[in-house]
């Protein structure tokens, strides 16, 4: 059985104020496009389907799309919610969904129970763990138990799976939103103070694949069967040189599993750009990119340019952060109080200023213009 796995849509989510939706319709359209190719028989959603806990309507009106056409396809559909889902809201309408093979992870009050698929080779278990705390393992999973300690996500994720009656004689699958220790981590994921988030891939010992979400890049941890599959769409700058992808897991008989990667092309891409103004402006420098995509533009200029993001957005639309880094940028300084100021004339004070904010001397032209615009001002008083 063929299984398209995917993770932390994040419906909704807006990257450095822009809004994400459209790109996120195109790469659900692309999604389809290698399901069909493929020709899969189920598709894993890894929790994180929305960005918000209360997601918009139009958010909430995407993936009810999705899900149509996965379920027009005749596909079995399995949903759990993650850190960024609210499980209540998720979980609306799952038993009806069932009717056409779409299962959503309810809130979680018990250890999950398999749902039995099968194949030519037999049985396939799949296990849907939704995004859990040990504060709720501890509220409802070991009540009146007083044997075990649940005190950390670890001892949390072991409690439930332990619970479960894996049958390891059986093909099993567990679609699960937890952060394994050794996953590289980014910038556009939430992270635990401490590391206290943390559970160990041993956990998933018992599962022949273990279908991941929460971390936005594409990887294995330990072992190829635990698995992220990553965002579909590139969610901070920290992700700019991802290949971003759906994971492609093809369970064969009892201990054979073949696992590939079906990249995903954005309807426009986030990426860096650098080198002075005059540079990036040039037609030769633009001319064959992609001058719509999503950028960081950071620009060598020793100074300033005025206006500079209103000229570029001329050129490149879709830019989301300007910044610089030169002389002054990687010397930062302290601007404190100036010494003997008393003793000193305007143009004097004027040029450390200038010195101590762009760790250079102001040139023969800056300092002419600039006494030029002292004899005026005090001309004029």
């Amino acid at each position: 059985m063929k299984f398209i796995h995917l993770s932390d849509l994040h419906l909704g989510k807006r990257v450095n104020e822009f809004s994400m939706i459209e790109d996120q319709k195109y790469i659900l359209d692309e999604i389809i496009r290698i399901i069909e190719e493929e020709e899969a028989e189920a598709v894993l959603i890894a929790g994180d389907v929305y960005d918000k806990p209360v997601p918009t309507a139009e958010a909430v009106g995407l993936f009810d799309s999705f899900l149509n056409r996965l379920a027009d396809r005749d596909l079995h559909t399995f949903v759990i919610s993650g850190n960024h889902d609210s499980p209540e809201r998720l979980s609306f309408g799952g038993g009806l969904m069932k009717s056409r093979n779409v299962y959503v992870s309810p809130v979680f009050r018990e250890s999950p129970r398999a749902v039995t698929l099968t194949d030519a080779f037999g049985e396939i278990n799949v296990y849907m763990l939704p995004f859990i705390k040990p504060a709720h393992v501890r509220s409802f999973l070991l009540e009146g138990d007083t044997g075990e300690e649940i005190n950390t996500y670890d001892d949390a994720v072991k409690a439930v799976i332990r619970r479960m009656g894996v049958d390891t004689s059986k093909r099993n699958v567990i679609v699960a939103h937890q952060f394994v220790t050794g996953a590289a981590r980014c910038e556009s994921e939430e992270v635990s103070v401490g590391g206290m988030d943390n559970i160990d891939a041993s956990c998933f010992d018992v599962f022949d694949y273990a279908a991941l979400g929460h971390i936005h890049g594409p990887q294995h941890v330990l072992r190829a069967e635990v698995r992220y599959s990553g965002t579909p769409l590139k969610y901070s700058f920290s992700e700019s040189r991802h290949v971003k992808s759906v994971t492609v897991a093809e369970l064969f008989e009892k201990g054979k599993i073949h696992i590939k990667t079906a990249p995903l092309v954005p309807k426009r891409d986030l990426r860096e750009i650098k080198g002075n103004y005059e540079e990036i402006t040039a037609r030769d420098f633009y001319v064959d990119m992609k001058t719509e995509d999503y950028l960081h533009v950071t620009l060598t200029d020793e100074e300033d340019i005025p206006e500079a993001l209103n000229k570029l957005r001329v050129i490149y639309p879709n830019i989301m952060k300007l910044d610089y880094d030169n002389t002054r940028t990687r010397n930062r300084q302290v601007v404190e109080s100036v010494k003997d100021v008393q003793k000193k004339s305007p143009m004097d004070l004027f040029g450390e200023l200038y010195e101590l904010q762009n760790n250079q001397k102001m040139s023969k032209e800056q300092q002419e213009f600039m006494s030029a615009l002292i004899e005026k001002i005090w001309e004029d008083e």
